[in-house]
């Protein structure tokens, strides 16, 4: 099966950047430290509706319509409501999988955050801080939580695989991002002896992580690495007779490109696109199954400046002028021309998960978050960012759909 799928981003993991509202009235920016800054009425309320409105059932409904195979959901480290203040988050993840195998959808679950943090980013729910792989408590906390998450859900139909942990930062992103700088720890002394994870420790890891839950999963069900942001470095350790269906997760943005060089000129990214992402895709899946498991059409040509990697006004970006300076049409070639691109280099893998399936920002209205819209996979169908043939024969796109 080649996956189509979308990432149910901002639904069990909450990104700020992605729905500022649920954090108004605080300064936290990670999920951290909402709970710290609320009382714990206003944040459990806060919590409950956000879940139960973002995502129901016909969410499931309208990813099967777009032509989708598969979703990737991002579950935090205390879904089983076992770490205090956070509130748990099992009975949506039963509930996803009721609704994936009714409209036949398989399901990524997909571990992305830890205690302390495997990267110090936003989305690892705690800024500026990475230090889970120093504490050997929590490490070990993460492999009971991945071995619960097999013997709950190994069995299921719907499952197309467990990702232990997502975006485990190694030195050469963990520079190249400026993690300190880039997303400041709230409390400094938290982050002291913060740092990248070495990539031994990584395999070892995964290899724990492994070896606690393939018992409990069908042999079909695939466990699922993050590369590290370290694509090519995975042969020898994962083509070792040891590990039964296993595949590689790579996350391959424009605006990763862009740090690394990329003009940020349409010529740019097509060359970019082919030279590097789909060269190394190829490459890789000769040996091990990979697949892009997030990407999205965002790029500083479209936004009319140098996002400098994808800065958002959330740490302090600003953007000058009051209106998008492309037309709809214009706007509308580049994102098709870029999509057919990246979902041609996706298609020498095993398959995709576009980030994100929603986001709950005014794009229009606030110039703050110009060229913003796209991360938004359903208001890139509604407006035909995608070509209507980029889902393939299981698509449900057709000129009167």
């Amino acid at each position: 099966m080649e996956i189509k799928g979308v990432n149910l981003g901002n639904w069990l993991v909450l990104e700020k950047w992605m729905s500022p509202a649920l954090f108004e009235g605080t300064t936290a920016e990670d999920e951290d430290h909402l709970p710290r800054q609320l009382s714990k009425e206003i944040y459990e309320a806060r919590i409950r509706v956000h879940r139960s409105e973002y995502i129901s059932e016909r969410d499931f409904v309208s990813i099967k319509r777009m032509g989708m195979n598969a979703v990737r959901i991002p579950v935090p480290y205390f879904l089983f409501g076992d770490r205090a203040p956070f509130v748990g988050c099992i009975k949506e993840l039963d509930q996803a999988f009721d609704w994936a195998e009714k409209y036949g959808l398989k399901v990524l679950i997909d571990l992305h955050t830890v205690p302390l943090s495997q990267n110090g980013f936003d989305n690892g729910g705690l800024c500026g801080v990475c230090r889970w792989s120093q504490t050997p408590e929590e490490v070990d906390f993460v492999l009971q939580v991945l071995e619960k998450l097999a013997i709950r859900y190994g069995q299921r139909e719907a499952l197309l695989g467990i990702e232990p942990v997502n975006e485990p930062i190694t030195s050469p992103m963990w520079e190249r991002m400026d993690v300190p700088n880039r997303y400041p720890a709230a409390d400094p002394e938290q982050a002291a002896g913060s740092a990248p994870i070495t990539l031994e420790f990584l395999q070892d890891f995964y290899r724990k992580a492994y070896d606690r839950m393939r018992p409990h999963m069908a042999e079909e069900k695939y466990v699922v690495f993050h590369d590290g942001f370290q694509m090519k470095v995975w042969k020898e350790f994962l083509t070792q007779p040891h590990f039964w269906n296993v595949m590689l997760d790579t996350h391959l943005y424009l605006m990763m490109a862009e740090q690394e060089g990329c003009p940020q000129t349409m010529e740019g990214y097509l060359a970019y696109i082919e030279e590097h992402y789909a060269r190394d895709i190829r490459e890789v899946q000769a040996y091990i199954p990979v697949i892009c498991g997030e990407w999205c059409l965002f790029n500083s040509y479209v936004v009319g400046t140098d996002t400098r990697g994808g800065q958002s006004a959330l740490n302090g970006m600003k953007f000058s002028g009051t209106k998008e300076s492309l037309t709809p049409g214009q706007k509308k070639e580049i994102y098709q021309t870029l999509a057919d691109a990246q979902l041609k280099a996706w298609s020498g893998g095993s398959g995709y998960f576009y980030w994100s399936y929603k986001l709950l920002l005014d794009t229009a209205g606030d110039p703050n978050w110009t060229g913003w819209d796209c991360w938004d996979l359903g208001r890139c169908v509604d407006e035909g960012w995608f070509p209507k043939n980029s889902f393939g024969p299981e698509g449900a796109q057709t000129d009167d759909s």
